[in-house]
């Protein structure tokens, strides 16, 4: 796979020539999925903010592909329901075979976890709500962009079929596999109604204002699947709390739509994401990332042996015939605590996953619904110079004036992991629907020749 990579002043120079009379001047380099994409923020003569997204293969244009379809398939009626704006396209230019978007930027900024969690529960409300509005979007909108439309059954053997895939290379431990396939093939565990995914939902896809969600982006992975995906990325919040809010409110958003699984689900999407890395990077022969993925497998294999695991299917998974008998140290005392726990922190874009969260002692107690918090319209706008993203890093260039640069954030983290929000097994509770606002109606730019 031929890889193509562009410096954030390539990509300015790349901007002007995808939208006419585009005038930038100041850039910053984004961090957004690295592996597939190069990203710059623009500022134009005007104070206007743009966003570029440039695919590094074959694979990621077909994703940005996948995301045009998905922008140009909701209706303003479908709009008019989602409590956030939509990315609107303002013009593409392809070079080869690949071609670059750009975007008019969105209100908002892009938040770190520990941002997330520092606004607290009115924002874990507004995630909570955020995550049901995508989830009831008619699947219609997606089968009409010709995107993916998945049955539960297909979810799950799609599953299995990676998780023969995972074993076929030998590199992850037996009883992972062994816990993985039960709960996969725990039937009970995945009956559920198929939704509209995000597919690639984390918080690097979000921005926020005033303790809201102001803005989702990344569609490239929108799917008619299973709901649980989009509840992945949660593992990585340290506090159980504020995960628990965010499901409480989906909980309430959703309604009867929630099936009662679909944490364990998550939970599971969130360890197997490493073996789905592990694989990944088999196929790109990248040692490096290879010895990373087998390591973190055994880091998460050592902690569900130590801790027992949360339970992730619906039927208990037998017990072995015969069992080990205890060293003299060992004693049947009260789990360690969670912050005392080895916590596994991945480079580069290997699944972000809180292993002392995954395989904690979950309890029984249903996450408690937090109270729903109103708050103002944002007011992000281009009227500053200064490039206030947490996750840019500016480059200076020859005929670009670089201004209000920030420090780039940390990289994106794949598939991530979760559960937690709601610990092992919590039925959900009955709500209302989300709240509604207008969203931008999108526009594509024509192709512009290179």
């Amino acid at each position: 796979m031929d890889i193509v990579k562009r410096s954030a002043m390539e990509l300015a120079a790349i901007a002007t020539a995808a939208v006419p009379g585009l005038s930038p001047v100041g850039f910053a380099a984004l961090s957004d999925d690295a592996e597939d994409f190069d990203s710059a923020l623009l500022i134009d003569a005007q104070k206007h903010r743009w966003r570029v997204r440039s695919p590094r293969h074959d694979e990621a244009s077909m994703r940005l592909e996948a995301e045009l379809s998905a922008l140009r398939a909701f209706s303003a009626k479908v709009r008019a329901t989602l409590p956030f704006a939509l990315p609107s396209v303002a013009g593409t230019v392809r070079q080869g075979s690949l071609r670059t978007f750009v975007y008019k930027d969105l209100p908002g900024r892009v938040p770190s976890l520990d941002e997330l969690v520092d606004e607290g529960s009115r924002l874990a409300t507004a995630l909570g709500q955020c995550m049901a509005a995508i989830h009831q979007i008619p699947d219609e909108s997606v089968e009409i962009a010709g995107l993916p439309t998945y049955t539960a059954d297909e979810v799950r053997q799609r599953k299995l079929n990676e998780l023969d895939t995972a074993a076929a290379t030998g590199k992850v431990p037996s009883r992972l596999l062994r816990r993985w396939e039960h709960a996969m093939e725990d039937v009970a565990l995945w009956r559920f109604n198929a939704a509209v995914v995000h597919g690639d939902f984390d918080e690097e896809q979000i921005q926020i204002s005033q303790s809201r969600i102001s803005a989702v982006k990344g569609w490239t992975d929108l799917h008619v699947g299973d709901p649980a995906d989009d509840f992945a990325w949660l593992s990585a919040i340290e506090d159980q709390n504020f995960s628990e809010r965010v499901f409480a409110a989906y909980v309430e958003a959703r309604g009867k739509s929630t099936d009662p699984h679909i944490m364990r689900r998550a939970a599971l999407a969130a360890e197997f994401a490493l073996a789905q890395w592990l694989v990944k990077s088999l196929d790109s022969k990248d040692a490096e990332r290879i010895a990373e993925a087998e390591e973190m497998l055994q880091e998460l294999d050592r902690n569900i042996a130590e801790y027992g695991g949360q339970p992730l299917s619906v039927v208990e998974a037998p017990r072995p015939l015969s069992t080990p008998a205890p060293t003299p140290a060992a004693s049947p005392a009260q789990p360690t605590p969670a912050t005392e726990r080895p916590v596994m922190v991945p480079k580069s874009s290997a699944p972000t996953i809180n292993s002392s969260k995954v395989t904690a002692l979950g309890g029984n107690s249903p996450a408690a619904a937090p109270a729903v918090g109103q708050d103002s319209s944002d007011s992000n706008g281009p009227e500053s110079s200064t490039l206030d993203n947490s996750k840019e890093q500016s480059t200076a260039a020859p005929g670009l004036k670089d201004e209000g640069q920030k420090p780039a954030g940390d990289s994106k983290t794949g598939t991530a992991a979760q559960e937690t929000g709601n610990q092992a097994g919590s039925a959900a509770p009955d709500g209302a629907a989300p709240a509604k606002e207008s969203s931008p109606s999108d526009t594509d730019g024509n192709d512009s020749a290179k």
